[in-house]
């Protein structure tokens, strides 16, 4: 069998609901956090090994989210086969969030469009200012 032929131009097709879930802000930080080594500093490019991270771990990763945002963020990730949810028996239970190979290639991408946000972003400032001044 061949693989179904989509067309994100069309609007029935399925696959505009998964360009909506992947240009999420949200989801585009928690995949980015998965492969990050943690340090966050300035110039980091999220290119660490990929590694288990427990929820708390990726709550203080990224300041502004709130608990309910994260969690239907991962559940969604879950859900779509990026990331993988594992429990582990111990007092209290740990879980833990991972990457799959799909979610793995998709972060791919998703290092360069952060990389290309945070690289760009005062020029994007200026030419908001300079649109505001002529419009505003």
């Amino acid at each position: 069998m061949s693989k179904a032929e989509y067309d994100a131009f069309l609007a029935g097709c399925p696959s505009r609901q998964l360009l909506d879930r992947i240009t999420d802000k949200w989801v585009t930080l928690v995949l980015a956090a998965l492969r990050s080594d943690g340090s966050h500093r300035f110039g980091a490019d999220c290119a660490g090994e990929p590694r288990p991270r427990r929820y708390s771990e990726l709550f203080r990763t990224l300041p502004g989210v709130s608990q309910k945002m994260l969690t239907q963020t991962l559940r969604a990730l879950e859900r779509d086969g990026m990331i993988t949810r594992t429990v582990e028996p111990t007092v209290p239970v740990t879980v833990t969030y991972e990457l799959t190979d799909l979610g793995y290639s998709l972060h791919e991408m998703i290092r360069g469009l952060k990389s290309w946000a945070e690289a760009h972003m005062d020029d994007v400032l200026a030419n908001r200012a300079a649109y505001d001044t002529r419009v505003g």
